[in-house]
């Protein structure tokens, strides 16, 4: 379905019913699948034929929505995963093992930057972070002989900086090592890394792509276009002895890392989604377009709205000519960014606290990214792992607040708002 519009594939791409079969996509609540010989079943787990027999690497449910994903971004495949979390984690894991170290950009999500620094440290791995805006020459010195991988967000979460891929693309390729970019804001309906350089994309689904808070689920999605055999990466081009010795990118060509990540990191790892939640998944991929559409449209309305205001200190939106990534957001996602803001009330930390606790449509939620209108802070919440010093790297101020504009009407989001700043 490649000769579609990214609208139509939201709907149609990765499932094609036959004559007489479910016209949506079934759920196929199922751990196990029955084969008639034992050498078939053998030749699966050998990876000497494709087909299901085990829910941990494969499903028909999972396998369809992957493949929408895999179009949506236009990538060779994809692996879902049972969080975002899980996802950003076995992207680096796949070619970062113990020993290696990653370049990262500090502007991104809390819980991102938490299993960096501390989790994925523990286990040997070393990451230099850097400011996501940094200058070519900053981002060129990071790198060192062991650096196997670059990750940054395309949109960070919540500062919003519109991060460079092209210059972040251009300088990993330099030293013969992927860039790993987390599209969750954007999603592929306002950007696709891959057009820019990236090499790998991961999203948190629980957010845009689900679109309803319903399931929490990740997705890694391969371009197939990074050459893994410069000698940097052996795990793809050397024998692996837990499958008889097959090498990844022999057998497996352009779908090498996605192959890789899905059977031997999913296999030990066991991150996987449910069919189930690949299910809802699905529900939310098929109206993703419109409702980005909306998001975008009510989001720029609020942030002008906000910059009007006098109790405002400061509003952060790509969207707004008054902000400085306006320049990138128009070369990056010309159609719109996301629907998430960030502004500052007068007043500091406990001015905010009193305007969240003032709104009446808008809910306080540690969410972020669904149809509903919410707010939070992220000082004290989903950053508050940060120190001082982290923080101010992230940009991440005691007055942010993150708002993540819903698809509710306009005006009754604009009256909530205003109602909340008049009691302050």
């Amino acid at each position: 379905m490649s000769h579609y519009h990214i609208d139509t594939n939201c709907i149609h791409a990765g499932y094609e019913p036959g004559n007489g079969e479910p016209r949506v996509l079934p759920i196929v609540q199922s751990t196990t699948f029955k084969y008639d010989s034992a050498e078939m079943l053998g030749e699966l787990f050998d990876l000497k034929a494709d087909g299901f027999f085990y829910t941990r690497l494969g499903n028909p449910t999972i396998d369809a929505v992957e493949k929408k994903i895999a179009a949506l971004e236009g990538g060779v495949g994809a692996l879902l995963t049972s969080s975002g979390q899980a996802a950003s984690m076995i992207s680096v894991l796949n070619i970062c093992p113990a020993g290696g170290h990653v370049v990262c950009s500090s502007a991104i999500y809390g819980g991102t930057f938490n299993l960096f620094y501390k989790t994925m440290r523990e286990m040997g791995l070393e990451f230099t972070f850097l400011p996501a805006d940094c200058t070519a020459e900053e981002l060129n010195a990071a790198f060192q002989p062991n650096t196997r991988c670059v990750f940054a967000e395309t949109l960070t979460n919540p500062s919003l900086v519109v991060t460079d891929l092209e210059l972040y693309a251009k300088t990993a390729h330099a030293h013969g090592v992927p860039l790993i970019v987390d599209n969750t804001f954007p999603t592929p309906v306002n950007c696709r890394p891959f057009t820019f350089g990236a090499d790998i994309v991961t999203h948190s689904t629980t957010k845009y792509m689900d679109g309803h808070a319903v399931q929490v689920g990740g997705v890694i999605v391969d371009s197939g276009n990074f050459n893994w055999e410069n000698g940097k990466f052996p795990g793809l081009t050397e024998p692996d002895e837990s499958y008889h010795g097959i090498v990844y990118t022999k057998q497996f060509g352009k779908a090498a890392y996605i192959v890789k990540a899905r059977t031997h990191l999913m296999r030990d790892l066991g991150a996987q989604s449910s069919p189930n939640n690949a299910f809802l998944l699905n529900l939310g991929l098929e109206t993703l377009a419109v409702r980005m559409e909306r998001h975008c449209s009510n989001a720029l309305a609020v942030a002008k709205h906000l910059e009007q205001n006098d109790k405002i200190a400061w509003v952060n939106y790509p969207g707004l000519e008054s902000s400085k990534y306006y320049g990138l957001a128009k070369k990056y996602m010309p159609n719109g960014t996301c629907g998430v803001i960030s502004f500052g009330v007068k007043g500091g930390r406990e001015a905010a606290a009193g305007f969240m606790e003032g709104l009446k449509l808008a809910s306080i939620v540690i969410h972020v990214a669904d149809l509903r209108t919410c707010v939070l802070h992220p000082a004290s919440t989903t950053h508050r792992q940060l120190n001082d010093e982290q923080l101010k790297e992230a940009g991440i101020g005691a007055d942010m607040i993150r708002m993540s504009v819903g698809i509710e009407n306009i005006e009754d989001i604009l009256e909530d708002i205003d109602q909340s700043l008049k009691n302050l």
